[in-house]
Parts: structure tokens; C-alpha cells; sequence
């Protein structure tokens, strides 16, 4: 049987691929299991050092599977609180633990839960054909994956609220002019684009590449004086680092520096 969800290694870039194209991606229960195994498995493997998560087939993600939507199959208010904060929720939630480049590929529609997966990441990169629709107010619903936590930060507030207010279609291009993704490449070369660039930064020194991504998110949530206190001691743990040293002595040596671990 076809795992709803795969995970693939490129050298030191792993690959999620929502595997359910028949549908769209759409996500459903017996995803959400192989989805956080998947990212775990990334998190604590340290030949992992950027984490790929795209769509199989024409589609991203279109949402979540709405054959358990709707009046008919109303589970109780308990049974909708656990489905989100005990099941979907693990997917953000897990996330949050890894301090490695997560890369959303969007390689086409991404629609209400589908935005939220992409929002998650750290980046975003769409192919030429995406398109996105924050659609949960044209289903009388409120974003349920962090949409509403993430999607203000990334284009601001009062964006944010139109795109969640309208529930249209945006572009591939139009979600680049408002910062909501990174780059647009062209679909027949969307991800070895995507892979060039996740190669690019694996290279990198790998301490420095956690603490930089824990220093932006940290900082959103700190004075200035906290944040700058914080990177400092950041500085204690990358100055006398073997990585720091590798990278000067490279650089010396008109060469391209070799990390620990690699």
C-alpha cells in the first residue's frame, strides 16, 4: 500500500511529498501519522540538513478531505477540539522543534489547510502554475492550522485579513509581490530549482544555520535589548567553533570550506 505520505533523501536534503494526488493532497487522518514520523525522522538525523515539503501530482494541497465536513457528519465539540489540538495540530507543532531550513515547494494548488502547511515552513517557493486561496470564510470556517498565526507575519496584518475576509485566488506572482512566497521558478524546472537551492545551503555551517533560524523566530517575541542580549551568548557557541574555524581557514586558502559532519 502507497504511504499517503513519503519521505525521499537527496544527499543531505530529505523530502516530504504529500502522496495522495488522486485527491489533491487533501489531508486526512492516516496522513497525519507517517507525516510527524517523517519529520521527526529529519529532525534527529544528522545527515538531514534541509528539509524539503511539497505535493505529489498537479497539487500542493487542496485542504483538508472534505468527506468529513459538513452538518451530517458533525463530531461533537470535544471531538472537534482534540481533532485539531491533539491530531492536526502535531504537524506545527513538530515544526516548532526543528531548527533546520524547511522549504515549502509549492508545486501547485494550495487551498485553506493547504496555504497553512505551506505558511508553517520557513520559506516558500512557488512554481509558476500555483495558486493559493486562503479559503476558510468561504466555508464558514476560521483558519485551523496557524494560518491566522503565521500569515500576518509574513505579509502584515492588514493583508493578511483581506486575503482571509476575500477567500479569493491569488497568483503564484501576486503571492511573491506581497512576501508570501520567497521566488516563483518556471514548472519545468520548479524543483530542481528548489533542490539547488536546498543543496546551496546545506553547505552551510550547520550550528550557525539552527541558531540563526532560532534567533528570528525567538525575536519576534523579545525587546530589542533581550534579543541582542541572546545572540550574544549565540556568539559564545559560533566563535570557537570548529565550523567558524573551517570557514576562515578555507577562506584563506581560496577553497570551499568542509564542515563537521559532512
Amino acid at each position: 500500500m502507497t504511504s499517503p505520505v513519503t519521505l525521499d533523501f537527496d544527499n543531505r536534503v530529505a523530502i516530504i511529498t504529500l502522496n495522495r494526488p488522486e485527491v489533491n493532497n487533501a489531508i486526512n487522518e492516516a496522513m497525519l501519522s507517517p507525516w510527524v514520523d517523517a519529520l521527526e525522522e529529519c529532525r534527529i538525523n544528522n545527515d538531514v540538513a534541509v528539509i524539503i515539503v511539497t505535493g505529489a501530482g498537479d497539487a500542493f494541497c487542496r485542504g483538508g478531505d472534505t468527506t468529513k465536513l459538513g452538518a451530517h457528519t458533525l463530531p461533537s465539540p470535544l471531538e472537534i477540539k482534540e481533532q485539531f489540538w491533539e491530531r492536526l495540530h502535531r504537524i506545527p507543532k513538530k515544526l516548532a522543534e526543528i531548527d533546520k531550513p524547511v522549504i515549502a515547494a509549492v508545486n501547485g494548488l494550495a487551498s485553506g489547510a493547504g496555504v497553512d502547511v505551506s505558511l508553517q515552513c520557513d520559506i516558500r517557493f512557488a512554481a509558476r502554475s500555483a495558486n493559493f486561496r486562503v479559503s476558510y470564510t468561504a466555508f464558514g470556517l476560521v483558519p485551523g492550522n496557524g494560518g491566522t498565526y503565521f500569515l500576518p507575519r509574513i505579509v502584515g496584518e492588514a493583508k493578511a485579513l483581506e486575503l482571509f475576509w476575500s477567500a479569493e485566488p491569488i497568483s503564484a506572482e501576486e503571492a511573491l509581490d506581497i512576501g508570501m512566497v520567497n521566488q516563483v521558478f518556471e514548472d519545468h524546472e520548479f524543483m530542481q530549482r528548489c533542490l539547488e537551492f536546498a543543496h546551496g545551503i546545506a553547505e552551510r555551517a550547520p550550528l550557525a544555520m539552527k541558531l540563526v533560524k532560532r534567533a528570528v523566530r525567538q525575536s519576534l517575541a523579545m525587546d530589542l535589548n533581550t534579543h541582542l542580549d541572546m545572540i550574544s551568548s549565540h556568539m559564545l557557541l559560533t566563535r570557537p567553533s570548529e565550523d567558524h574555524a573551517e570557514a576562515i581557514k578555507a577562506y584563506e586558502e581560496g577553497r570551499k570550506p568542509v564542515f563537521k559532519g559532512k
